[in-house]
């Protein structure tokens, strides 16, 4: 089998990194043990104690100390510099590992040259599935996920049988190492939110397939180490970063949209004195405009 290097970006997420670490190593102690599985942990500068609790926990874990917060993708390309394996596979610190869908995962990839990524199950903790895969952003797809993303569930989804997607989440993602090489992994300009459907955006580009594999799972507590208010403006600041690079004659029309939202809500907040909508869409239309 491939090695298998799994990377863990932390940021003062002491408990639930150790807690994702010790999942890990609850299925595949052995895997570990023989070399097939390396764990890599990059800490952006936590002042929590993160790492000297995951040295204390293990000497056969990597440890990046990284100097600032460099963010998602920046955090986890440093810590992918360092890997050894054929695969990387990128998990949120806030995840638990209950199976041991990574060899699935791996074997997969090694049977299926075409597909560069695959993405698994996001489970919650009262067992509902998140919706870990998505089509790429279009107008349409940025006008109903403003607007009415409540009515269009079929713009985000976890498929019941594996599937050819657009783009999975960076929270559970395995992607071929030379394929992100190639790449220059996550794009540094975008600090979190966006960058793993922007990198699948580039996947495709090359002539690779992207899927979503249902056969593995994480237990995942969205927002374990943010904020709704921080995903909110981080998203806003992401879909306008991808239509910059990607699409540029839509860009303004983005633009337009991210304004009309931030206006609708902050009038909603100022009627009912909603504080966090007030504040949180001022934020993103100070971006906008």
């Amino acid at each position: 089998m491939d090695k298998l290097s799994i990377v863990i970006l932390s940021y003062n997420t002491k408990k639930l990194t150790l807690d994702c670490i010790k999942s890990v190593f609850a299925q595949y102690n052995k895997n570990i043990e023989n070399g097939e599985f390396e764990i890599i942990v990059a800490d952006n500068a936590s002042t929590d104690g993160t790492v000297s609790a995951i040295q204390n926990y293990s000497s056969r874990i990597k440890i990046i100390q990284n100097k600032e917060n460099y963010g998602f993708g920046k955090g986890n390309n440093i810590a992918a510099e360092k890997a050894s394996g054929g695969y990387l596979l990128f998990i949120n610190s806030d995840t638990i590992v209950k199976d041991k869908g990574f060899i699935k995962m791996v074997e997969f990839l090694n049977n299926n040259k075409k597909v560069a990524v695959i993405g698994g199950r996001l489970i919650d903790k009262d067992g509902s599935d998140r919706a870990p895969a998505g089509k790429f952003y279009n107008l349409i797809y940025v006008f109903f996920t403003l607007f009415f993303s409540r009515f269009t569930p079929n713009l985000r989804f976890s498929p019941k049988k594996i599937s050819d997607v657009d783009w999975v989440s960076g929270a559970f993602m395995m992607i071929r190492r030379e394929v992100f090489r190639k790449l220059e992994g996550f794009d540094r300009n975008i600090f979190m939110y966006v960058e793993d459907m922007e990198l699948c955006f580039r996947v495709k580009k090359l002539g690779y397939n992207i899927v979503f594999f249902p056969q593995s799972s994480l237990y995942h507590a969205e927002y374990g180490s943010s904020n709704r208010t921080f995903a909110i403006i981080n998203i806003y600041k992401g879909i306008l970063y991808f239509y910059k690079k990607h699409k540029s004659w839509q860009y303004l029309i983005v633009k337009m949209l991210l304004v009309v939202k931030a206006l609708v809500a902050i009038c909603i907040g100022v009627l009912t004195n909603n504080r966090y909508l007030k504040d949180t869409y001022r934020q993103g239309l100070r971006l906008a405009i």
